[in-house]
């Protein structure tokens, strides 16, 4: 690291003083921010999805599992992909310890990806994951809210992600969306997020963000990042379109 500013224990005080100022003032506009994502309008789920689940074929609606609140990570991984997004394994590193405390705020999580049951299965034995993860292969789930993209549109380069049209040719892209269900069975859309929408589920970020060298990702995010289960070989982390992720 290059020679860093050194200070007496009072001037650090005095600077320490001042960044909690601005940590708690970003506390406070995150609070707010939250309540205004709460509030914003919802849409009606007045199509019926159905998956390739450990427990047979189910619709959006068996998803809850009894719960009134559903969050779909949209884990990218491809029908002919033979193994998760890196990026997106990243993240599904930190879900199952959340997983009891969601059940017990009315919350479900379900991971979601076309790629065949058999391929997800394997995938996520390989990781030691215990989240629910099903396919979306037979159904428009993933068409629908923006994070697989036909041929036609890969070819064109265009495609509708993030709220925006983007320049990309893609087949998947990583995003997480949140439903409710009402007393009458009702299923409502009610938020989404792309991109790095998804980075405040990271912890690993987290505790990166706290120390000297920080992400310390100089050239691209997450250059420096494997699958967990392949630190120390030589296989990059970032793929081409034709195989994982950016």
């Amino acid at each position: 690291m290059e020679s860093h500013k050194i200070v007496s224990q009072a001037e650090w005080l005095t600077a320490h003083r001042a960044h909690l100022a601005e940590e708690k003032a970003l506390t406070h506009a995150r609070d707010a921010l939250s309540r205004k994502r709460r509030e914003l309008p919802w849409v009606k789920v007045d199509k019926t999805y159905t998956f390739d689940t450990d427990r047979g074929r189910q619709t959006l609606a068996d998803l809850f599992d009894g719960r009134s609140q559903l969050i779909i990570y949209h884990f990218m991984m491809g029908p002919d992909w033979d193994e998760g997004c890196t990026g997106c394994s990243f993240l599904s590193d930190h879900v199952d310890g959340a997983l009891v405390h969601l059940a017990h705020r009315d919350v479900t999580y379900v991971a979601v990806s076309r790629a065949p049951l058999a391929k997800i299965d394997a995938f996520r034995k390989r990781m030691g994951w215990k989240f629910r993860w099903v396919s979306s292969a037979d159904s428009d789930f993933n068409y629908d809210h923006y994070v697989s993209f036909t041929p036609a549109q890969q070819t064109e380069g265009k495609l509708f992600y993030n709220f925006e049209t983007i320049d990309s040719n893609m087949d998947e892209l990583p995003g997480l969306s949140v439903f409710y269900k009402d007393e009458a069975g009702a299923i409502y859309h009610t938020f989404s997020a792309y991109g790095r929408g998804g980075e405040p589920f990271i912890g690993t970020y987290t505790f990166l963000d706290i120390v000297p060298k920080g992400r310390d990702e100089k050239h691209a995010m997450m250059e420096w990042l494997h699958h967990h289960d392949r630190y120390g070989d030589a296989q990059p982390a970032l793929h081409d379109a034709g195989g994982n992720c950016h």
